[in-house]
C-alpha cells in the first residue's frame, strides 16, 4: 500500500490540502512553488524568490530609503532587470550613518549621476553567495576584491566573529548582517552601512 505524504501549502486566498505520493511529482504543488517561490522573513516582511529586488525590498518599512533614492536615481529598471545581479542593501539605519546632509546633497538634481554611482557601487554582476564570497576571501590570503556595477573596486574580509566585512573604496567598513535572500533576478545581502566609492577621475 502507497504511503502518502500530507502537504499543507498557505495560499493567498486560503488554505489548500494537497496529497502527494512520495514518488510521484505534483504539477499542483510544482506550479505553486514556482508561483510563490522560497520564503525569507527579513526584517519583519516576507520576501520571495519569485519577486525581483525591487519587488522584495519594498514589502519591508526597513527599507524604504534605498527603494526611494533607487527611484530618485532612475535605476529602478536596473534593479529589476534580468541579472543576475548581487546587490548589498543598506537598510534606513544604514543610510542615517552618512554624513548629516550628503544623503539630501545627493538627491539634488544636479547630483543625480553621483547618487547612481553611489548605488551601483552596491552592485555586482552575477549571482554572488556569502559562500562564494568567503572561499574567494579565503583563496586569496583573507581578503577578495570585487568590481561592481560603478566599476569600482570593493573589498572584503572576515573579521575575528566570522562576520563577512566589505571594505568601500575610502577604508569604511560595513557588515553583511543577512545573506543569501534569492530573487528572482539574483541575490541580495543585507548589509549595516551605505558604502561610498571615491569619485569618479574626470
Amino acid at each position: 500500500m502507497k504511503k502518502w505524504v500530507v502537504l499543507f501549502l498557505s495560499l493567498l486566498n486560503g488554505g489548500v490540502l494537497l496529497a502527494q505520493s512520495n514518488t510521484a511529482a505534483n504539477p499542483v504543488i510544482d506550479s505553486v512553488r514556482a508561483k510563490w517561490g522560497k520564503v525569507r522573513i527579513v526584517d519583519g516582511a516576507e520576501m520571495t524568490s519569485a519577486n525581483d529586488i525591487i519587488e522584495n525590498i519594498a514589502q519591508s518599512k526597513e527599507y524604504t530609503t534605498l527603494a526611494s533614492v533607487i527611484e530618485d536615481a532612475g535605476l529602478t529598471e536596473t534593479f529589476k532587470s534580468k541579472g543576475p545581479i548581487t546587490v548589498f542593501a543598506p537598510t534606513n539605519q544604514a543610510f542615517d550613518k552618512l554624513p548629516a546632509g550628503a544623503l539630501d546633497s545627493l538627491l539634488k538634481p544636479n547630483h543625480k549621476l553621483d547618487l547612481s554611482y553611489l548605488l551601483t557601487y552596491h552592485a555586482i554582476a552575477g549571482r554572488l553567495t556569502a559562500r562564494d564570497i568567503a572561499h574567494k576571501i579565503n583563496t586569496n590570503n583573507g581578503e577578495a576584491v570585487f568590481t561592481t556595477i560603478a566599476g569600482s573596486k570593493l573589498t572584503a574580509k572576515i573579521d575575528g566573529n566570522r562576520n563577512i566585512v566589505l571594505i568601500d573604496e575610502n577604508g569604511n567598513e560595513s557588515i553583511i548582517s543577512k545573506f543569501d535572500i534569492p530573487q528572482s533576478n539574483g541575490i541580495l545581502h543585507i548589509v549595516t552601512a551605505v558604502l561610498v566609492p571615491k569619485p569618479k577621475a574626470i
